[in-house]
């Protein structure tokens, strides 16, 4: 099968997320991928004012062996034009692949431009486009002022697409509301790499070492793009006004984002640096390592338009490292991991380190192990299966209308 992707995301460095785990994997299958995406990171780095189209063949991140086509159609280098230019520079893109590539499916992940351009698109050649959704892409990566136009937008795309798939639930529930038939909407959950996060496999020790963490202290993790909702600037300063009588309390944090500035401020002006620890971007092969180091994990996110019915991979992630999650309410979460599957909740950021230090060991170490159990079932393989048969069914089906139609 021939798949083509297209996003309005970064997809060398952000991430990986739900789309290069299943692309990844349906390569390792026997599946030919070519990805269409926007470099949008360009604003965190230096750069010519024209960023020229780029490709790359045979490209992986996750999984050896792997193999996908990274295509970056040009753009320019400028706020709003950035995007204003991509809008044209992927639809030349899209359009020229389809032609060339001939895909049986072309799938869009969470976005507006080039998600409409796929789906016109596909439509024109009829080739069935899946719209698959993990975040409300119109509220959480659209400025304001354009929400409502990429709304308008999304429903467009809905309409004209040939299934439509969510990451949970309560963001299936959320489609159904604006106007996914439920007749052609399905929900594929995330899935974790359960080889790769494998808590047996790791020294935990080694890497509290390499951050002078000690076997009393108590490690909270947090991963991930920080945005300035995340909650992580409450947890820290509770680390803070603790630090004195609770100086084995430490908070961990991988990543970059908007909200990482708070947070180094916070670290300096407290001379914190021993309890706030913030590492910025790392490779995804520390990530496991990294975790393993924490005794609790943290999604302690404002309960938001843009949280509330997304479900982060990483949460997999945690259970399966055998980590207990604090997370504050979020339908999304909720739904898909209940109350009794290793994640406990708060209402609040600033309810994160009181719940830490009202919680037994042994308190921690249940869930552990009922998170663990959970996780079992979340298996990538598992997933991508289930994918694969869904992009299977819906290729088939195409191939027999357009063979009924033409004799």
């Amino acid at each position: 099968m021939k798949i083509l992707l297209v996003q309005d995301m970064e997809w060398r460095r952000k991430g990986p997320w739900q789309q290069h785990h299943l692309m990844e994997k349906l390569s390792l299958n026997g599946h030919e991928i070519r990805v269409i995406v926007f470099e949008h990171l360009w604003r965190w780095e230096k750069g010519p004012l024209f960023a020229k189209s780029e490709r790359i063949e045979h490209f992986n991140r996750i999984y050896e062996g792997a193999e996908v086509t990274y295509i970056r159609p040009s753009f320019i280098r400028l706020p709003l034009l950035d995007y204003v230019s991509f809008l044209f520079t992927s639809r030349t893109a899209i359009k020229k692949e389809i032609a060339a590539f001939k895909p049986d499916v072309v799938i869009g992940f969470s976005s507006v431009l080039s998600n409409y351009w796929g789906m016109r698109y596909a439509k024109k050649s009829e080739i069935p486009f899946v719209y698959y959704w993990y975040d409300i892409i119109h509220i959480l990566n659209i400025p304001k002022p354009f929400g409502p136009l990429a709304l308008f937008i999304e429903k467009r795309i809905i309409k004209g697409s040939t299934h439509i798939v969510t990451i949970n639930a309560a963001l299936t529930a959320y489609l159904l509301t604006i106007g996914a038939p439920p007749s052609k909407t399905d929900t594929i959950p995330g899935g974790v790499d359960v080889g790769r996060f494998d808590p047996r496999s790791i020294d935990r020790q080694t890497t509290r070492q390499r951050f002078g963490f000690t076997e009393s202290d108590t490690v909270l993790f947090f991963m991930g793009w920080i945005y300035k909702f995340s909650g992580l600037q409450e947890v820290a300063d509770d680390i803070i006004k603790l630090k004195d009588r609770q100086s084995g309390l430490k908070l961990l944090v991988v990543g970059r984002g908007p909200g990482l500035a708070a947070l180094k401020e916070i670290q300096e002006q407290q001379g914190a640096q021993n309890h706030i620890i913030l590492t910025g971007y790392r490779p995804y092969d520390e990530i496991p390592q990294l975790i393993a180091a924490a005794d609790i994990c943290l999604l302690p996110a404002y309960d938001n338009e843009e949280m509330r019915y997304i479900v982060p991979i990483k949460l997999y992630e945690f259970l399966a490292m055998g980590k207990p999650v604090i997370s504050t309410m979020l339908s999304g979460v909720m739904r898909e991991f209940g109350k009794d599957n290793g994640v406990l909740y708060v209402d609040k950021p600033e309810a994160v380190v009181p719940l830490v230090a009202t919680t037994s060991k042994l308190q921690w170490q249940q869930e552990s192990i009922k998170g663990s159990e959970f996780i079992k079932r979340q298996d990538w393989d598992i997933i991508v299966a289930d994918f694969e048969a869904l992009l299977t069914a819906l290729v088939q089906e195409n191939n027999q209308a357009f063979h009924d139609v033409k004799f």
